[in-house]
């Protein structure tokens, strides 16, 4: 089927009942997201049918996050075959209002247009050996998911009692470089340490954590050490530090992305 049939008829599948640790706000569609989200997944489309691996990293802009210095805030796998159509995205989501975590498949029209701050987009094409076997592991789920339902929007990286979106990301990457494939999320994030992955640090005052809405459901700071609270300097997975690691240790072979609908010639800030 070609790319715009197939993306037409998932525009019917429009609602949502989980978010990448935004807040949890259902607001009906308007034809303007429906057509904003459409023309980003067919740009998405048209550039993983190009390349035509059979996974890519597609990264979107779902929660504002410039004054941490960051553009991306989540990032999923888009899976060329999967059961539920060509370059369906298999990734974690937040469960509206809760602590618990799912993992989705969805088609790229919903990925888009989960009330994002804007549709920019980055996609990256992996090293064929990694990538096939990461696309041999995305398939078989949810055998040996790596999945952690407690949901912890700063989840501190190699947690094992909580995990958000982007550990998540990491430790399945992680999981599948390693030789023989492991099977721990423990052991992944080490792994994926001692292969040259580095977290951000990102920084919350101790008022933005009380005054600015923080404590909630989804948040927990006491996953981290006391002398991690007490500085407000947190260890976190971020797509920056995902897509940085892939770059520095060579499993990047190919990196396209869209600013204000505009193709880029030389990638931006990740």
């Amino acid at each position: 089927m070609r790319p715009a049939a197939w993306l037409l008829a998932l525009c019917l599948a429009w609602p949502l009942a989980a978010h990448a640790g935004t807040q949890c706000e259902i607001q009906p569609a308007t034809p303007q997201k429906l057509a904003d989200a459409t023309a980003t997944a067919m740009r998405v489309v048209a550039a993983l049918e190009e390349a035509d691996a059979p996974v890519a990293l597609v990264a979107r802009v779902g929660t504002d996050l410039s004054k941490q210095g960051l553009v991306y805030s989540h990032v999923g796998f888009a899976l060329r075959d999967h059961d539920d159509g060509r370059w369906t995205v298999l990734h974690l989501l937040n469960e509206c209002g809760t602590a618990r975590s799912a993992l989705h498949a969805q088609g790229l029209v919903n990925f888009f247009s989960d009330d994002l701050v804007n549709q920019d987009a980055r996609i990256v094409w992996l090293q064929p050996a990694l990538a096939q076997r990461l696309s041999d592991h995305l398939r078989g789920l949810p055998q040996n998911a790596l999945h952690e339902q407690a949901y912890n929007l700063i989840a501190r990286p190699g947690s094992g009692e909580y995990q958000n979106s982007t550990a998540w990301v990491l430790e399945t990457l992680a999981a599948t470089a390693s030789t023989p494939e492991l099977q721990d999320r423990r052991a992944a994030y080490v792994w994926a340490q001692r292969d040259g992955f580095r977290p951000d640090t990102i920084h919350i005052a101790y008022t933005k954590r009380v005054l600015g809405g923080l404590f909630g459901a989804n948040t927990l700071f006491t996953d981290h050490s006391v002398g991690t609270r007490l500085s407000g300097d947190y260890p976190i997975v971020t797509v920056r530090s995902i897509l940085r690691y892939l770059e520095e240790q060579g499993y990047t072979v190919r990196t396209t992305e869209w600013r204000d609908g505009r193709l880029q010639s030389v990638p931006g800030s990740i």
